[in-house]
């Protein structure tokens, strides 16, 4: 699937915690939110709005 990148919403260095929302993305007119998988901090964010990307590409890392 090729998506572009809508909206980042997290920034290095942000507290997330499972189920928070870190980016949108955007497929075939579809809303897609990446969220956090596990509670932590933003270490990396691999994307910026207006990117396009494909399935397995990196989008954050939250350690």
């Amino acid at each position: 699937m090729v998506a572009n990148v809508w909206k980042v919403e997290k920034a290095v260095g942000d507290p997330v915690a499972d189920g928070d929302t870190v980016v949108i993305l955007e497929s075939m007119k579809m809303e897609i939110p990446v969220v956090a998988e596990v509670d932590g901090v933003v270490t990396r964010i691999a994307v910026t709005e207006g990117d396009v990307i494909q399935e397995g590409d990196l989008i954050a890392v939250v350690a």
